[in-house]
């Protein structure tokens, strides 16, 4: 289907567009990014719409703040800019759970991503909600809106052609009538079974433009080229390498497609940051869990604080060469500021502050607990054998500790002390236990939701612990769980242990509020809070050794970061705040 810009502009024209996330970006930051896209010489903003995000409780709807789609959408139109929606209801987009709610997963025979009726009913109800949020703004009712997805890159996940018609059908009813398309990668069976024969195809790739609009071609051999996502950077995880790419090969790639009429897409302009905990994951071709970090920069044409960069630069000088000088718009950096060194202090714990606990003979699931996201804690007494301590220590009795079903991350204690941890990527790893003095002693297990694969075949498991937990030969039964989604602050109990899982809390004074990055190189994993919002993740192993804070989160006055410690620490309890990022895993 050959897009019919004649309707909508009066004149054919290319669509140059960069992706920028809502969602990941400070609402107040909105006008600010989308300036910078349309002084760089585009003319669209391309963005996903995360289902999760939007109902994060079956029935429960968000649209305020971060989650103003809307307002998004009319501050795109100030600027000048057209506007494409991907709703999904997968977008991928490294974000937890491909946009799919958690909740979804407490139907253990769901079935995602297909036409199976339970999973479209939950689709069906999603859509009747968003859509009507986006169709006031079509460029068929005079609006930006331009272009809507089909799903997501479906050829990298299934080929049912009855579940694609449906969601064309359903955006249809629901009142879509402008332009209808899909998105998948290159190769010939990703396009085979991502699309339907009478819809635009577009190609998502990061180099050989040429080789992969020839694929393209073969598909739909009348039309024009697009690649929707122009992969210009690339992703972090937990314990890599932080991503780099030479700004002249990204503005070598972007002419090659746009010197021949070629439309394109920046994937992206603009990463932003995966506050919270709504990072996803990934699995490599080894099965190897790899959790995305908290920073989305994505080396991308803007900074994660949005500052222009090289391949901001070198890309703009591209467009200006094709289409003319871009928009005299100007164009400024934050402000960013060093407040210092601030001292924490323990304040809290999570052992004074337990919720009431579910009992069940066996371990539940996070889903099964009713939880999406953060932490469970899991309880169980463990009693010893009822022979001698002196006989136990003549068979040299041996306790290891065993895990199946672990998703993702665990910090094991006994008797409030911490033992130490077990990870998903170590399926058969076991800890020895001591031999207590007493007959019996408490076992507790807080394990982390690191992120829910977001690409690939393994997107529906559960987290939490869905399998056994087992002493030498023996599984336990009789456990207490206690849900931590932490999204919210536990009450502050004031009698903190001498163990991980504590909250440590500070107070800084600013007189200027300005972009700041947090600093926690003293401490080893958990969660940060700036005035009771979540930043996200730290985690030792890098690649940043930082939390970008923007300056709408900051208030003139006394300020509080309080860190949710699960590890211990590597230093003394204090953080910095920097004027920037620090990273400790870069390319040599």
């Amino acid at each position: 289907m050959k897009p019919d810009f004649q309707k909508f502009y009066g004149k054919d024209i290319p669509i140059l567009s960069g992706a920028i996330h809502y969602f990941r970006v400070h609402p107040d930051y909105w006008k600010d990014r989308l300036m910078k896209l349309r002084a760089c010489g585009f003319n669209t903003v391309e963005t996903y719409v995360p289902w999760n995000f939007h109902e994060p409780k079956e029935g429960q709807f968000n649209f305020d703040g971060f989650g103003d789609l809307p307002r998004f959408i009319e501050v795109a139109a100030e600027v000048g800019l057209k506007v494409i929606i991907r709703p999904g209801p997968y977008i991928c987009a490294e974000w937890e759970f491909g946009g799919f709610p958690g909740w979804l997963n407490q139907d253990r025979n769901m079935r995602l991503r297909c036409a199976w009726p339970p999973y479209l009913e939950k689709v069906h109800n999603w859509f009747n909600v968003l859509i009507p949020k986006i169709t006031p703004y079509l460029c068929t009712k005079g609006g930006p809106v331009i272009a809507v997805q089909i799903e997501n890159e479906y050829g990298s996940y299934g080929s049912d052609k009855e579940y694609l018609t449906y969601i064309e059908n359903l955006l249809i009813q629901l009142g879509v009538d402008c332009l209808l398309f899909t998105s998948d990668g290159p190769d010939i069976d990703m396009l085979s079974g991502g699309t339907l024969p009478h819809i635009w195809k577009t190609a998502n790739f990061g180099s050989r433009p040429e080789e992969s609009f020839a694929n393209l071609r073969e598909f739909q051999p009348e039309g024009p080229d697009m690649c929707c996502e122009f992969w210009c950077g690339w992703f972090d995880h937990w314990g890599e390498m932080h991503h780099t790419r030479d700004a002249a090969d990204v503005a070598d790639v972007l002419e090659r497609m746009v010197k021949n009429g070629g439309s394109v897409n920046m994937y992206m302009f603009h990463g932003g940051t995966n506050f919270g905990f709504w990072n996803g994951a990934n699995k490599d071709q080894n099965g190897q869990y790899q959790p995305t970090t908290t920073s989305y920069d994505y080396h991308a044409l803007l900074s994660e604080a949005g500052d222009t960069t090289p391949v901001y630069e070198a890309c703009k000088s591209v467009l200006e060469k094709y289409f003319g000088p871009a928009p005299d718009i100007k164009v400024t950096n934050s402000k960013k500021k060093a407040y210092g060194k601030v001292e924490l202090a323990r304040y809290s714990s999570i052992w004074d502050n337990l919720p009431e606990p579910v009992k069940a003979a066996a371990p539940l699931t996070m889903e099964e607990l009713g939880q999406e996201y953060g932490y469970v804690l899991y309880r169980k007494e463990v009693k010893l054998p009822p022979v001698s301590r002196e006989f136990l220590a003549k068979k040299d009795y041996k306790m290891e500790l065993n895990i199946s079903g672990l998703r993702d991350r665990a910090v094991v204690f006994i008797d409030g002390k911490q033992l130490g941890t077990l990870y998903c990527n170590n399926p058969g790893e076991k800890l020895a236990i001591p031999l207590p003095k007493d007959d019996s002693f408490r076992l507790d297990i807080l394990v982390e939701n690191m992120g829910r694969v977001n690409y690939g075949p393994d997107l529906a498991y559960p987290c939490g612990i869905s399998g056994s937990v087992r002493i030498g030969y023996n599984t336990l039964f009789g456990w207490e769980m206690y849900s931590l989604p932490l999204d919210k602050l536990l009450p502050q109990k004031t009698n903190p242990s001498d163990d991980p899982a504590v909250f440590y809390k500070g107070t800084f004074t600013v007189s200027e509020v300005c972009d700041t990055f947090l600093d926690i190189s003293n401490f080893r994993k958990g969660v940060a809070y700036i005035n009771g919002f979540n930043l996200g993740r730290y985690w030792e192993v890098g690649p940043a050794r930082t939390l970008y804070i923007p300056a709408p989160l900051l208030k003139v006055g006394e300020n509080e970061i309080v860190l949710f410690e699960t590890d211990g620490l590597s230093g003394e309890p204090t953080i910095e705040l920097r004027d920037s990022h620090v990273w400790i895993n870069t390319p040599q």
